[in-house]
Order: structure tokens, then sequence, then C-alpha cells
């Protein structure tokens, strides 16, 4: 166990190594002058000049690259431009809401989903199936967005029992937390129910038709034990990696949530840098972004060395 983890761990640092060159090449080498972007159309050739020797693009790309990889390992993502501040430093500013709401949702997801895709498969055939299976259909169909208007003219406008804007940390209050993190959590999290749910349904009604299930049914085990002991525990694997995949997927969804709601995490601060060309914010939040994705597939291996022994193998 302790060498497959440690293999897992070794295989991520050239996954980031890559990664690194490409969020460094995809400024420097795309399209256009990220000077005179910057500078503006009314820029003299001076202007751009000076933003081209703050930013070291006039030097070397090769040169540029190893200061700039250089002062990653040291945790300098560089200055703001638009903000003239650390990106670590708005970066982890930042940091709270998005955790929160990611993880908020997540937990809701896995609470609601699972369950739900393991009733189906037992009820399978049934109303009760058929109702999961038409609320999967319309989980995927409605996007993140316009659900999110469709609940805020509801429980906002119409109810009015639910805010619709910011975020108060739970340390605060946390009765004003989940208030305000409600609608946002519904609105990110459907989609994903949808799919963990189906995944769920389909893996655990496949398990109901193995040799095993039949044996322990001959043998006179209670229904609720055959579900959750024989199963559910067997059907883990293939929904753990659609749980990660979910997880993953969130950093997407969290932006357009956060600006519908307008909570102002990472998602906000991505439209943010995007609409001001602030280059330095940008790449620092594709590399957290980035990290966060392979660290979630780190996770997730880990998990299923734990879950089946045969895959450590």
């Amino acid at each position: 166990m302790a060498l497959y983890i440690l293999r897992r761990l070794l295989a991520v640092i050239p996954v980031m190594l890559v990664v690194a060159v490409f969020v460094f090449l995809l400024i420097r080498l795309g399209p256009g002058d990220p000077a005179a972007q910057l500078a503006g159309d009314a820029a003299t050739a001076e202007d751009i000049q000076r933003i081209r020797e703050r930013l070291g693009l006039h030097l070397p790309i090769h040169v540029q690259f190893i200061t700039w990889f250089g002062n990653i390992l040291q945790g300098d993502l560089g200055m703001s431009i638009a903000n003239n501040r650390p990106v670590s430093s708005l970066i982890l500013a930042r940091l709270e809401p998005t955790l929160m709401l990611t993880l908020t949702t997540i937990i809701f997801v896995v609470l609601v989903a699972v369950p739900l895709g393991a009733i189906a498969a037992w009820n399978h055939g049934r109303w009760i199936d058929r109702a999961v299976m038409a609320f999967s259909v319309l989980g995927f169909s409605i996007p993140v967005f316009v659900l999110a208007y469709i609940l805020i003219y509801v429980f906002a406008m119409w109810l009015g029992v639910a805010p619709v804007q910011g975020f108060v940390s739970p340390t605060d209050s946390l009765y004003r937390f989940f208030a305000h993190i409600a609608l946002p959590v519904l609105s990110l999290s459907t989609i994903y129910i949808a799919l963990v749910a189906r995944i769920t349904r389909a893996t655990v009604v496949e398990t109901l038709g193995e040799d095993y299930i039949r044996t322990a049914y001959s043998k006179g085990v209670r229904d609720r034990d055959i579900l959750l002991k024989h199963a559910l525990r067997n059907s883990w694997v293939p929904v753990v990696t659609v749980i990660g995949i979910s997880i993953a997927a969130l950093i997407g969804g969290v932006v357009v949530t956060e600006s519908v709601y307008n909570i102002p995490g990472l998602g906000r601060l991505t439209v943010d840098a995007v609409l001001a060309s602030d280059y330095p914010v940008i790449q620092g939040l594709i590399l957290v972004f980035s990290f966060t994705y392979v660290l979630i597939n780190l996770v997730v291996d880990i998990t299923y060395a734990a879950l089946d022994p045969r895959i450590r193998y």
C-alpha cells in the first residue's frame, strides 16, 4: 500500500511540470502582445516597453520560464497588474468561499445521489426507478446558470425566503452561512446528483445480478444487508470514480455559480482577471485549478487501493 501511494505521488511531479510549461506558453505564445493589450489603445511605444520590462517579457523565453518557474517553487505567483498585489494573497483571500461552496456541494451530492441511485437499483423497473431516471435526464438537460436564475426567481423574488448574493463565513454565523449557500449549492449540485445517481444505479443493478448475491439470498440474508453490505459495498469503485470526476468538474461550475450569485470566490476572481487581462492572476488560477485537479485524481487512486486491494498490484 505504501509503495503504491509513493508511486502515485511521484507520478504527480511530471504532470505538474507539463502543466507549468503549458500555462507559461499559453500566455507568452498566444496571439497578440500581452503588454500592448494591457497598455490599451492610447498607449505609446514607451508605455508598452515599460510594461514589457515590468513583466519580464523583453527577456529570452527560456530565461523567462526559468525565472517564473523558480519563483513558483518559492510560492511567488507574481504581482497582479490590476490590483498591484501578490497573486498568492489574492487567491488566499478568495479561497474560503470557493472551498466552502465546493465542499458543501460535494457532501450534498454524495448524501443525496448515492442513496437515490441505490434505491432506484433496488426497485429496478418500478415507478421509483423511472422517477430517478427522469430526474437524471432533467438534471443533465438544465444548464447551471438557467437553474440558478429559476431558483432566484422562485425562492428570492417570489417567496422571499433566501438571499441571492454574497457569502457569509461559517465562523461568523452558521445560520447565515447556510442561508446564503443554499441556492448556490442547489444550482451547482443538480447535474452532479443526476450523474452520480445514474452511475450508482447502473453499477448496483449490475452487482445485484452476480452469483454471490444469489448465494446470499439463498442463505436467507436480509434485503437491507444484501443492498448495503454486498451490492453497494462492491459498487464503490466506479461510484468513487464518478464522484472524483464530479469534484474536478465543479471547478468550471463554480465560475458560473459565483458569478450569478456574486460570491467573492476564485470563480469570480477568474472572471475579473479575464476581463482585466490580468495575466499573472490568470496564470496563478490555472496553476491552482490544475493542481487541485491532479490532487483529486491522486486521492481517487489512493481510495481505489483502499476499497479494492487488487488495484494496488
